[in-house]
């Protein structure tokens, strides 16, 4: 077996050119489209939001929204038959305790880029995948 062949590659999304940019390099590694792991993290609404308050919206509702959204994108671009996962909660942890459930070999997710500040304020989903995930990843830097 090749060092480069995998049963299960994550790439996480969200939503940026960047992150569906990692797709195709992320396919590579994988025999079949099934094996490709797509998977989209919600941020937690915040209670005072009108959908929280009013009850509006419910987590389901928007797992499902996103889902949807995420599948119709996946098609125009061609990866139809990846498994499509949408969670709610923080990105990084979430992305690291879906890869150890599911037992992905390998993490495809780029980085945007961000220096100084706004690194600092933001900070960096990638950086702490890497630092957290028990598997392989792969960072693709913007050029």
């Amino acid at each position: 077996m090749s060092w480069f062949n995998k049963n299960a590659v994550l790439v996480p999304i969200d939503f940026s050119e960047l992150s569906f940019a990692a797709l195709s390099p992320a396919r590579e590694f994988v025999p079949h489209i099934s094996q490709l792991h797509i998977i989209h993290i919600l941020h937690e609404l915040h209670p005072a939001e009108p959908g929280s308050m009013w009850e509006s919206v419910s987590p389901e509702s928007r797992q499902k929204h996103a889902e949807e959204a995420l599948k119709a994108e996946l098609i125009k671009r061609g990866f139809d038959g990846a498994t499509v996962t949408v969670l709610i909660g923080t990105p990084s942890h979430e992305i690291v305790d879906y890869a150890k459930a599911q037992n992905i070999e390998l993490i495809v997710m780029p980085t945007h880029g961000y220096t100084g500040v706004k690194r600092v304020l933001m900070g960096s989903v990638a950086e702490q995948v890497a630092r957290l995930a028990e598997c392989a990843v792969l960072l693709l830097h913007q050029t």
